[in-house]
Parts: C-alpha cells; sequence; structure tokens
C-alpha cells in the first residue's frame, strides 16, 4: 500500500491509467458476460455486448429507415403515401432480416447453409413471382414518378379508359361501356401507354368524311366548320380546322380537327359530328360517295364490261 502511495506522489498521472484500465477490463467482461458454447473456430458466443450491438443496430436502422420513408413521401398525396408505406413495410422485414444474419454470424454461428437454402428460396419465388415483383415495382414507379393520376384517361392496347384506382400491383380504369380494365402496373414501364390528360390540356380529335367528285369543296369546308360550330362540347379556342386529306378512289377525303376538354367523351362528340355533317350535306346537295361497281353482260359475244368508281374498264376476248 505505501509503495502504491508512493508511486502516485512520484507521477500522479498514474492513477487516472489505473483507473481507466480498470474501468475498461471490467466493462469488458460485463460485455463478454452470456452464453458461450464449444472451443475454437466451431464456438458460439451470444453475449451481452452482442445483443447489446444488436439492439442498437435495429433502434438505428429503424431511425434510418423512417428518414428514409419521411424523404420518399414528403410531396406524395394521403392515398399515395399510405400506399407506399405498405411496401416499406415489407422492405424494413428484409433489412431488419439482413441485420439479424450479420449478428448471428458475429457470435460464430455459421449462417452459410442458413444463406444458401434462403438463396435458392428467392431464386424460386422470383421466377415463380417475377411478374408480381414487376407490377409492385411498376406501381412503386408510378406512384414516386406520378407519370399517371386518378381521372386521368388512358389507352393501353387499343383500349380506353378513366383511372378510377391506382394499387400496388395493378391500376383500375372504367372503359367508355361502363367496364373495369385491370391494368398491371408492369405495363406503365414497359409498354407504350398513350396519356390522353397528361399535359393538363385539351386533346386534338378528328372526324374523316368523303364527298364526291365535282363537289363544291369550299362549300364543304364551311358546312364542316359550321357543325363543329353546333357542337357545344368542342372548344373554341384553339379553332376547329379543316385538311383536304387526299384524292380517294370514290372521292374527295376531309378531315374535320377540333379540340376537346373531356377525351373520354370523344366517341359521343364525333357521333354528334357525323350525324350534323350528314344533314348539312344533305341540305346542301353534297353527296357522300360510296364504292360501287357496275357489270354489264351482253349477249354478242364474249364481253365483260366493268364500272367502278367512276371509271371504266373494257375486257374483250
Amino acid at each position: 500500500m505505501v509503495k502504491i502511495l508512493s508511486m502516485i506522489q512520484e507521477d500522479p498521472t498514474i492513477i487516472d491509467e489505473v483507473v481507466s484500465e480498470d474501468i475498461w477490463i471490467r466493462v469488458k467482461e460485463f460485455l463478454n458476460m452470456g452464453l458461450h458454447i464449444g472451443e475454437g473456430e466451431k464456438s458460439v458466443h451470444i453475449t451481452i455486448g452482442l445483443l447489446l450491438l444488436l439492439t442498437v443496430s435495429i433502434l438505428l436502422t429503424q431511425l434510418l429507415l423512417k428518414w428514409l420513408r419521411r424523404f420518399l413521401t414528403r410531396n406524395m398525396e394521403g392515398d399515395d403515401k399510405l400506399k407506399f408505406i405498405n411496401f416499406f413495410q415489407f422492405v424494413k422485414y428484409l433489412v431488419y432480416v439482413a441485420i439479424v444474419l450479420l449478428t448471428m454470424s458475429a457470435a460464430g454461428i455459421n449462417i452459410t447453409l442458413l444463406i444458401t437454402a434462403s438463396a435458392v428460396l428467392f431464386v424460386g419465388l422470383g421466377l415463380a413471382l417475377q411478374e408480381l415483383f414487376q407490377d409492385l415495382i411498376g406501381g412503386i414507379y408510378i406512384i414516386i414518378d406520378k407519370t399517371l393520376r386518378v381521372g386521368d384517361i388512358i389507352e393501353v392496347d387499343g383500349k380506353v379508359g378513366k383511372v378510377i384506382e391506382i394499387r400496388l400491383r395493378s391500376t383500375h380504369a372504367l372503359t367508355r361501356d361502363d367496364k373495369v380494365l385491370i391494368i398491371p402496373n408492369h405495363k406503365f414501364i414497359s409498354d407504350i401507354v398513350f396519356n390522353y390528360t397528361q399535359n393538363y390540356k385539351t386533346t386534338r380529335e378528328a372526324v374523316t368524311v368523303g364527298v364526291a367528285y365535282g363537289s363544291d369543296v369550299d362549300k364543304v369546308t364551311e358546312l364542316l366548320l359550321q357543325s363543329a360550330e353546333e357542337e357545344g362540347q368542342i372548344a373554341r379556342n384553339p379553332k376547329p380546322f379543316v385538311l383536304f386529306d387526299d384524292f380517294g378512289d370514290s372521292g374527295l377525303i376531309f378531315s374535320l380537327h377540333f379540340f376537346i376538354s373531356d377525351s373520354f367523351q370523344a366517341l359521343k362528340i364525333k357521333s354528334r359530328l357525323r350525324f350534323t355533317i350528314n344533314d348539312l350535306f344533305k341540305k346542301h346537295q353534297i353527296t357522300i360517295p360510296f364504292p360501287q361497281r357496275d357489270v354489264h353482260l351482253f349477249q354478242n359475244g364474249p364481253f365483260y364490261h366493268q364500272q367502278s368508281s367512276g371509271q371504266q374498264i373494257t375486257e374483250t376476248s
């Protein structure tokens, strides 16, 4: 005791070293307390320190994932945020499983067999549920990127519908004949999809009609524009316009182009336009041609006479 006191008097800093070393040794002994099984490379040690490390890792991971979730959902609407949170829960569980496996490896438990079995299982599930995972990824992409919203009018594989619900796996759209179209979300990232309302503006539609050769083309143009003016759902700005498309086999081809704000009603608007155009053409003696073919038979010999679309072809033998 006297010797220790004399050492302290000679070097006062020695007490700090003794105390720090003693505390560190006791802390290490406390952290190493636990269950020790086996010896050498095959030994397993489940200690207090390892359990504390696992707890701290889970807490830190939870805080990090919570911050990441808030960062990704900061600009999302209520429904989209709930859908993303549900998927994020699945990701969080996968991260927790990875942390537990790393902790088991640190404890000396051989997880090679477990990882191999899990890899085989996940490969099998991945092959079997490949489209499901693609749909989930597509759903997350839609929610984050905002390429699709409820109320948008879309065309997929030639079918037009109004989006009524967006889920993680599929999107539901109401077609023009009031049928629900269920679209897997992977189509929105792998196929070409037309979104009629993505630009938040009116869309341009067209109605094509043919008139007989010799018709007054200026009058035809005037009547087509008049039919557009009589339709209440056609926008006045931009103004409708008429194009002279082509010289057809049976007549002159015109197209009336116009803008509407409700693309979902395009078929009804076009139908009403055709009724109006037909009435105006009848009123002003504008003929809408149709393909015709006349066959004439003569008894004087092998003679074949054909008249089609205003042209005459004669064959003799």
